[in-house]
C-alpha cells in the first residue's frame, strides 16, 4: 500500500515539473522574435539613433560655436539629457546613451547593456567592426544597440588629458562631474552606444 502511495506522488511530483518546464518553455519562446521583428527593429533602432544623434550633435556645434568649450560643456549638463527625453516622448520609445566610462552617473548601464558594451569592445579588440543588436528583454520590451565611436571634435571634452584636452577646461567638467570616468579616448575608439527600449506590440 505505501508503495503505492509513494508510485503515485512520484508520479504526480515528475508530472507537475514537466508542466512548469512547458510553462517556461512557452514563456521564453513568446519573447524570442520573428525575423520579421527583428528587422523592423533593426530599422526603427537606426532611424532613431541617427535622428537622436543629429539633433544632439547640431546642438552642441552650436553651443561651440557660440561660446567655445566650457559653453559645449554646460549644454550637456543642462540639456543633453532632457533632449533625448524629450525626443523619448516624441517616438513613444526609451532613447538614451551609455558606455562603460560614463560622464554622467545616470548613463550608467544596466547590466544587459553592459553585456553589450563588452561585447562591443571585445569585436573591436579583435579587429571587428561591432553591428547593431536587437534583443527582446522580455514579453513586454524590444531592445536596440549601436556603437557611438569617437569623433575628433569631441576629444575636445573626451580625449586625453594635456593633449586634445586643456586643464582648464577638465576643470570646468570635473565641477559639473565630480565622478567623471570619459577621458582617454582617441579618435575611432568605442565611446558607448545607443540604447533604445520599444514597448513591444
Amino acid at each position: 500500500m505505501a508503495t503505492s502511495r509513494t508510485t503515485k506522488f512520484w508520479t504526480f511530483a515528475s508530472s507537475t515539473f514537466l508542466l512548469l518546464l512547458s510553462t517556461c518553455t512557452t514563456t521564453q519562446t513568446t519573447s524570442e522574435l520573428s525575423e520579421k521583428e527583428q528587422k523592423d527593429y533593426l530599422q526603427k533602432g537606426q532611424t532613431l539613433a541617427q535622428q537622436s544623434f543629429a539633433a544632439l550633435s547640431s546642438r552642441l556645434m552650436s553651443a561651440i560655436e557660440a561660446g567655445g568649450v566650457p559653453h559645449a560643456i554646460e549644454y550637456c549638463h543642462a540639456a543633453a539629457l532632457p533632449l533625448v527625453d524629450s525626443l523619448s516622448k516624441v517616438y513613444q520609445a526609451n532613447i538614451r546613451r551609455t558606455s562603460l566610462k560614463v560622464r554622467n552617473p545616470k548613463d550608467t548601464p544596466q547590466d544587459w547593456e553592459k553585456t553589450i558594451l563588452q561585447s562591443f569592445q571585445q569585436e573591436l579588440a579583435a579587429g571587428k567592426r561591432p553591428t547593431p543588436v536587437v534583443k527582446a528583454l522580455d514579453k513586454k520590451h524590444i531592445a536596440f544597440a549601436t556603437p557611438i565611436y569617437m569623433a575628433q571634435p569631441c576629444l575636445k571634452c573626451h580625449g586625453k588629458l594635456g593633449e586634445t584636452i586643456t586643464e582648464q577646461h577638465y576643470s570646468t567638467i570635473k565641477k559639473r562631474y565630480p565622478a567623471d570616468q570619459a577621458i582617454g579616448y582617441v579618435e575611432g575608439d568605442l565611446r558607448g552606444m545607443w540604447s533604445i527600449t520599444f514597448f513591444r506590440k
